[in-house]
């Protein structure tokens, strides 16, 4: 049992975004953000729903996708890692914001309220708004940055690509040398060379991709079991 430490993960190169400029006036990002109420500018970008919209975009094939998000927060906060103080999540966007998450908020299990709060999240830059203690906020900001910010000694990305290892070992080097884990919070692809450079460390936990909301799930069960919760 390790009796000391503290899990931290970070969604890496997430994707979830607000619209952007260059489809903002595409018929069918129109038509959705009609039939909510809402500017173009105001609503998350979803490939399920705006895929015509998105073919021309840059790295199309890792944006768009709220859910992986959405899941890997219901795993990751209803926990009993994160329930008993030993855990800390964290989202970096593929557009380079950081969002920071009080351990206490409850993500809402319906996805369209999860759109929601996210939407209002990326508009207001804190839920809720004007608090001074708010369950999210959102900061543009470098992923070293982001690193430095919460306190972590350095990154260990988790990459099907990078030397097999097993989770217990990663999880276990994380705790005991104050390591953020970093877990790719995309559909499909390789990280970016800038995110591989934060790296003090890569491993694989598994020979083929695994989805997001998978790896985090493992993680923690990981954590739990080393720190004696579970």
């Amino acid at each position: 049992m390790i009796e000391l430490g503290r899990l931290k993960i970070i969604l890496v190169e997430a994707a979830l975004e607000t619209i952007p400029p260059s489809i903002a006036s595409h018929p069918v990002v129109l038509k959705n953000a009609g039939k909510r109420g809402k500017s173009p500018h105001e609503i998350l970008l979803d490939v399920s729903i705006h895929y015509h919209a998105m073919k021309k975009l840059p790295l199309k094939h890792k944006r768009g996708r709220p859910d992986i998000i959405h899941l890997s927060l219901l795993e990751a906060l209803e926990s009993p890692l994160n329930k008993t103080g030993r855990m800390e999540i964290y989202i970096h966007t593929i557009q380079g914001h950081a969002i920071f998450i009080d351990s206490s908020t409850r993500i809402p299990r319906n996805y369209n309220r999860f759109t929601g709060l996210m939407e209002q999240l990326f508009k207001e830059g804190e839920v809720p708004p004007g608090s001074e203690k708010p369950l999210l906020y959102i900061k543009t900001m470098p992923l070293d940055s982001l690193i430095k910010a919460i306190g972590a000694k350095g990154l260990i990305l988790l990459s099907e690509s990078c030397v097999q290892s097993s989770l217990d070992n990663v999880v276990g080097e994380a705790l005991n040398n104050g390591f953020a884990i970093g877990i790719g919070g995309f559909p499909h692809g390789d990280f970016e060379e800038d995110t591989v450079k934060q790296a003090a460390k890569c491993y694989s936990i598994y020979r083929d991709p695994l989805a997001t909301w998978i790896v985090v799930s493992r993680i923690i069960a990981s954590a739990e079991r080393l720190l004696g919760i579970l």
